[in-house]
């Protein structure tokens, strides 16, 4: 019989205390490997980053908030979940790096060599392994821009993904989960060296270019535009839907993105909020003179189930896909009602991970995009 794994867990329990039981008895009790969680902002967090270190004394942890829970079973709201590791196929080693606004190339490759070195440690040398990173960050920090370029220029090529932590779209404190605790302007990096074949991979569905619109306006820092068009950035946007500013809102900004054009591909920017003088917060880097683009979409669920059915193909059955998927995405998933479609797809692929504020990619840092590993069930030898 084969061996497991990989292992998910979901508990909707809301006492921290229970809510890491259940998820650690879930889970089988582990007493090696690697574990990986997200959490609702719901939960009292230094009360929940106690008990879990209580439950998993030998397991590494890693995890954030989130702005809701993916896993086979589903979305999920206001839960706890959890994915382990078995380490005879993951070698498994995880850091934090505090103050990311003042993150360094050297200290990257500190970072990076740190890492490999662990998981060369742990891995069995009779078979064959290949890395990839995740990276967890603070989603309100407005810094992982830089960060993510910083930290690629050290990677040397390791395929690379992850997403931004969220607060159930309360825009107010986000978390990342390292060695006990919670932390704000933080960044989880996660090196992963497996014996399951795998491919890094992201997945939009930005359709066609329709009326584009020139920041006149914005503070880079803060990632506010207040003029597209040389009009207050909410009234140009709102023109360009035909509807009021009134009408604004995040399910508006998930059904409605604006995207830049880098290349020949468009790459989301997805509005936050809009502001009482009218700019628009955005979830990603803008800038004065950039180009931005109103954009029709293609079917969410088409392209996603797509990409996924190539990479089975490729790779054979899904031991599991880890899954960093905008927030927005879920946003339009429901209020087109394929939730049912896109429970059907994160059964079948055994897809597992968080509704985040902002994705991953290979040192970029994107918007309205579902990033992710897949993880085949087959090994490399």
């Amino acid at each position: 019989m084969a061996k497991t794994k990989t292992k998910q867990a979901v508990s909707v329990i809301l006492d921290p205390v229970q809510a890491s039981q259940d998820i650690y008895q879930q889970l089988g009790a582990p007493t090696e490997g690697f574990v990986l969680f997200y959490c609702s902002a719901v939960y009292p967090l230094e009360q929940l980053a106690n008990a879990m270190e209580q439950h998993f004394t030998h397991v590494e942890l890693a995890g954030c908030t989130t702005a809701g829970e993916v896993t086979q079973n589903g979305y999920q709201q206001h839960s706890l979940v959890a994915i382990w590791f078995n380490p005879e196929y993951f070698a498994v080693s995880s850091t934090t790096v505090k103050s990311i606004d003042q993150f360094e190339l050297i200290q990257a490759q500190r970072i990076i060599n740190q890492l490999l070195e662990n998981c060369h440690t742990q891995s069995d040398h009779h078979a064959r392994y290949a890395p990839f990173l995740m990276t967890l960050i603070d989603g309100l920090s407005t810094r992982e821009e830089e960060f993510l370029n910083t930290l690629n220029s050290a990677a040397n090529g390791i395929p690379h993904f992850g997403g931004s932590a969220g607060d159930d779209i309360n825009l107010a404190n986000t978390h990342v989960y390292h060695q006990g605790s919670f932390v704000h302007n933080a960044a989880v990096v996660i090196l992963f060296n497996s014996r399951c074949m795998f491919e890094v991979f992201n997945s939009h569905h930005i359709d066609s270019c329709m009326e584009k619109m020139v920041v006149t306006a914005a503070d880079p820092l803060s990632r506010t535009v207040y003029e597209l068009n040389s009009e207050p950035a909410a009234s140009e946007y709102a023109r360009v839907l035909g509807i009021q500013v009134s009408s604004l809102s995040p399910e508006v900004f998930s059904l409605y993105p604006l995207a830049v054009k880098i290349g020949s591909n468009y790459y989301a920017r997805s509005i936050q909020k809009v502001n009482d003088d009218l700019s628009l917060s955005f979830y990603c880097a803008v800038d004065t003179g950039i180009v931005l683009s109103a954009v029709e979409m293609s079917n969410i669920i088409n392209t996603l189930a797509a990409q996924l059915e190539v990479l089975q193909q490729k790779l054979s059955y899904a031991e599991t896909v880890l899954a960093c998927d905008c927030v927005l995405r879920r946003l339009e998933i429901e209020q087109k009602q394929l939730t049912p479609a896109m429970a059907n797809l994160q059964q079948q692929h055994r897809i597992f991970g968080f509704n985040t504020y902002g994705e991953h990619i290979s040192g970029m840092h994107l918007n309205q995009t579902f990033t992710g590993v897949y993880i085949s069930g087959e090994l490399y030898d």
